[in-house]
């Protein structure tokens, strides 16, 4: 199984941005445990992060034509705001579970919409790192 895990804008100054809500593990320390659930667990990964919406799009495209199974994807701001991201993953069809470290759903008004998630088969939100696995582990079952 191919998955490809997308992270959005500031999720690579996780350790350093907003402790109170993000934590103090790092973007690396994120990666590790991903990669080491996946190592376990015989799923290839790939993981990307970008700070543009532009970037986003063309992995998620790419994405179609690279043989990926499932994507796991946090957005981060672009959950709120990128009908394009919203768009590319209606477009390339392949199953998605959108993952937010923190519990979007009880944080400001404008955090309450998710473009993004209209697309993807599952929400998982407020679990920190543990949101990444259990999205891993849907996509996984899902495919077998």
């Amino acid at each position: 199984m191919n998955v490809l895990v997308i992270n959005g804008p500031n999720l690579n100054m996780l350790g350093i941005r907003e402790k109170h809500i993000y934590g103090t593990q790092t973007y690396e320390n994120l990666k590790d445990r991903i990669t080491d659930y996946c190592e376990k667990e015989q799923i290839t990964v790939e993981i990307f992060q970008s700070n543009h919406e532009g970037a986003l799009v063309d992995k998620i495209q790419s994405a179609y034509f690279s043989q990926i199974d499932g994507i796991v994807i946090n957005p981060a701001a672009y959950t709120h705001t990128s009908v394009a991201i919203l768009d590319a993953l209606k477009a390339v069809q392949i199953p998605a579970v959108e993952v937010h470290l923190s519990d979007i759903s009880s944080r400001e008004d404008f955090r309450q919409i998710s473009y993004a998630g209209m697309a993807c088969e599952k929400t998982i939100v407020g679990k920190g790192f543990d949101g990444y696995i259990e999205a891993l582990k849907y996509l996984k079952n899902r495919h077998q």
